[in-house]
């Protein structure tokens, strides 16, 4: 079993989520990144690398929660998921767009 750990940064912007879509992503959080973050799925997948607005260690992963993206690294030895960033990916966008 993986820790989550949620950065500062990332935190400030889930307290700008509403509170329903905030509930959602913490259960997305807690139920699939816990075990196997690592594992490409449906709502999961590793991003080639990209220029971002918040530091990460390659690689970075997204996981999709609706409207909104989870954007994370994992540390295997450490057993430990950093969610570095939390953004609204609006329909038509990239995910280049909101990084």
């Amino acid at each position: 079993m993986y820790k989550i750990a949620i950065v500062p940064d990332a935190l400030k912007e889930l307290k700008d989520v509403p509170a329903f879509y905030r509930r959602l992503i913490m259960v997305a959080i807690e139920k699939q990144l816990a075990h196997e973050p690592s594992k490409a799925t449906r709502n999961r997948k590793r991003l080639d690398p990209l220029v971002t607005g918040f530091e990460y260690e390659p690689p970075l992963w997204e996981l999709r929660v609706q409207d909104w993206r989870v954007f994370y690294d994992v540390d295997d030895e450490e057993r430990l998921v950093l969610v570095r960033a939390i953004r609204k990916k609006p329909a038509g966008t990239t995910t280049e767009e909101i990084v």
